[in-house]
């Protein structure tokens, strides 16, 4: 796929060390707070996980579909609607622990002057004025994160690159979607082109993302289809974090100590019965150096 190739080589690289802590998630699919908004019933869930990250050191990175500005126009809405998730990143951005990847649900995201206006403050009802919110921020397609001393690299992206209509065809999916499926969605009929509800699509989208990564070498993370990926170290180096949106919880990856993980966080039950927002551990951890890759030695002419 020569996108991702392009994309490959001009990628901001984020070093990375034994001492990095990295979380990506994805596909929050942030609304305005009404009911087509998917990220309502799991925005505790989100909060919690990232109130733990920002406690332990973690450096967030969001790739892509973050907010839903297809079915949305006005992004400011949608930071009002979820002020508390946008305090807490924000809070992180300020400590040089945030970094955002714009999808195809928010690709908008890619146009400078659209964050500045949107994204560089909100308004605290609390204080009754503006604050900052992503002064500066620049919303990259992909970012590479590089290892100093391992040499093992992760390509980042959203997912959605090479696929025609999520892709090339944006604007005109994001039009289908604001002023056609939505309303059919809400009659119990889907999306039939969406990545994250069509098994088919999903299944292609994916094959595409994995058999780009064997023939490149290259470890890639993406998320878009939803669904959460540790390859083991033998296989296709594909990861995906999921998303935010799961009917009953969130799943991220987690990289810390050199080792990566596929968690999820849902709400969880004590023994006498009291809910709580809780971490598990699905699959990993797994040492990165496992996930190098060497090339096979030439055979010598005969």
């Amino acid at each position: 796929m020569n996108k991702l190739d392009t994309l490959l080589k001009q990628s901001p690289i984020l070093p990375i060390d034994s001492h990095s802590r990295i979380v990506l998630m994805s596909d929050c699919h942030r609304g305005v707070g009404n009911w087509g908004d998917n990220f309502l019933r799991n925005q505790n869930l989100f909060f919690a996980a990232l109130s733990y990250y920002e406690r332990e050191g973690f450096t967030y990175i969001e790739l892509g579909d973050g907010d839903e500005l297809w079915e949305n126009k006005d992004m400011r809405k949608i930071v009002q609607a979820h002020t508390d998730a946008f305090w807490l990143m924000g809070k992180l951005y300020q400590q040089g622990r945030f970094h955002m990847l714009y999808g195809n649900h928010d690709n908008r995201k890619k146009k400078g002057k659209f964050v500045v206006k949107t994204c560089s403050s909100y308004y605290c009802e609390t204080t009754s004025k503006k604050l900052p919110l992503f002064p500066g921020l620049k919303v990259h397609e992909s970012m590479l994160l590089q290892h100093q001393t391992l040499g093992f690299r992760l390509f980042l992206i959203h997912g959605h690159q090479g696929d025609l209509l999520n892709d090339r065809l944006n604007g005109l999916s994001g039009f289908l979607v604001r002023y056609l499926w939505r309303p059919l969605e809400l009659a119990g009929i889907h999306d039939p082109t969406s990545a994250a509800r069509n098994y088919s699509v999903k299944n292609k989208t994916e094959k595409r993302l994995c058999d780009w990564a064997s023939l490149r070498q290259q470890p890639l993370a993406a998320g878009h289809t939803h669904r959460p990926s540790l390859p083991a170290p033998k296989d296709c180096p594909y990861f995906n974090c999921g998303s935010c949106v799961h009917p009953r919880c969130i799943t991220a990856l987690e990289i810390a100590e050199d080792a990566i993980s596929l968690v999820k966080w849902c709400v969880q039950t004590r023994e006498d019965f009291n809910l709580y927002v809780g971490r598990e551990v699905l699959e990993g951890p797994v040492a990165l150096k496992q996930y190098l890759i060497t090339p096979e030695p030439r055979p010598e002419p005969s």
